[in-house]
């Protein structure tokens, strides 16, 4: 028995495969490394739904849903201003239209892309930016983010949004499938995997990486910060992962795109902390392969795009948004309900006297 589901196959898809032995990552027959700072947020939403909708969706069409949906849903801002951000872009999402169609699609795509932008400006004070439908998906949420949209910042956060759009059946993909096998829409079947992202096991890791970089201060004291950590059973934020048994692929991913931003003090730091951890991982755990992974250098990218840590899993769900509704589509389409048996472990019926 699989306890979590562990090796268990729960359904075929072909828009992605986590080959974790190998360290591969590939989307539609693309390997990661062929898309992520080599194609756009745009261009990979169109690789996952092209053929799971009756038009592929368009760079045109998704500037337009982030106009319509800044135009549906602005008013209701204020209204979340003392919502946790996370809380406050899900609750935007739950008023969005809930059926099947593509145009609902592009709305719960561009639905984080917009607010969370807008929410962080009205944390701020600040007045939130209406959408530009011309400009591209993601030099747009950096200017209503109030951010210098240049190319190099552009195409930084285009490789990460494309680097976590999909990944196999993780939970919060898994979570879209479920609810999508009854027939439900699209916006029930994505809130489903906003509720699951939201846990600190699937989506809320990369925040603690700075915080780590925090406590760790200065490039000569990681060894012993890092080494206190370990003997006090403390996990080291961004080494390791579930799947992988090398090293994250996504990780050199972003670690590339970084390597394309001005250098920082905090990006210093943390390169040389990831050599320290990496080493201090191999003495003492030399049987457990424990990488770099994903969750590092998404920390230290989005801090250099400008968003704040706390924010960093709604901008994952901007990313894996599409991801969800491509798997909610091929599962509603499969026609078959996911329901898997349990073992029942609890106290039998005593029989009678």
């Amino acid at each position: 028995m699989a306890i979590g589901l562990d090796d268990v196959v729960a359904a075929e898809t072909a828009l992605s495969d986590v080959d974790g032995l190998a360290g591969r990552l590939t989307v539609r027959g693309w390997s990661l490394d062929q898309l992520a700072g080599r194609t756009s947020a745009e261009e990979v939403l169109a690789l996952l739904l092209g053929d799971l909708f009756d038009e592929v969706p368009t760079a045109v069409a998704l500037g337009a849903a982030r106009a319509e949906v800044f135009n549906r849903l602005a008013l209701f801002l204020p209204e979340l201003h003392d919502l946790p951000l996370y809380d406050a872009v899900r609750a935007l999402v739950a008023r969005l239209p809930d059926d099947t169609s593509l145009d609902t699609a592009l709305l719960l795509v561009a639905a984080p892309a917009v607010f969370v932008p807008a929410l962080l400006r009205q944390q701020d004070g600040l007045t939130a930016i209406a959408p530009d439908p011309a400009l591209s998906h993601t030099a747009d949420i950096l200017r209503m983010l109030g951010r210098p949209a240049n190319a190099a910042s552009a195409a930084a956060l285009d490789t990460y949004l494309v680097t976590v759009a999909d990944h196999g059946l993780n939970a919060s993909t898994f979570a879209a499938r479920v609810v999508a096998s009854t027939q439900a829409g699209l916006t029930s079947s994505v809130l489903a995997a906003y509720g699951a992202l939201k846990g600190p096991l699937h989506g809320g890791a990369p925040g603690p990486v700075l915080d780590m970089l925090d406590a760790v201060g200065t490039a000569e004291r990681a060894e012993p910060v890092l080494r206190a950590m370990l003997e006090r059973g403390e996990r080291l934020m961004g080494f390791g992962h579930r799947i992988y048994r090398v090293r994250d692929p996504r990780a050199d991913a972003l670690k590339a795109a970084l390597g394309k931003l001005p250098p920082s003090p905090r990006i210093e730091l943390a390169l040389a902390t990831e050599v320290v951890a990496l080493r201090l991982l191999r003495e003492k755990k030399p049987d457990r392969p424990l990488e770099t992974n994903v969750e590092f250098f998404t920390a230290l990218l989005l801090d250099a795009l400008g968003f704040p840590r706390d924010a960093f899993t709604a901008v994952f769900a901007m990313g894996r948004s599409g991801g969800w509704i491509a798997h909610a589509r091929e599962q509603a389409m499969s026609g078959r309900l996911i329901r898997p048996k349990s073992l029942y472990v609890g106290p039998r019926p005593r029989e009678a006297a």
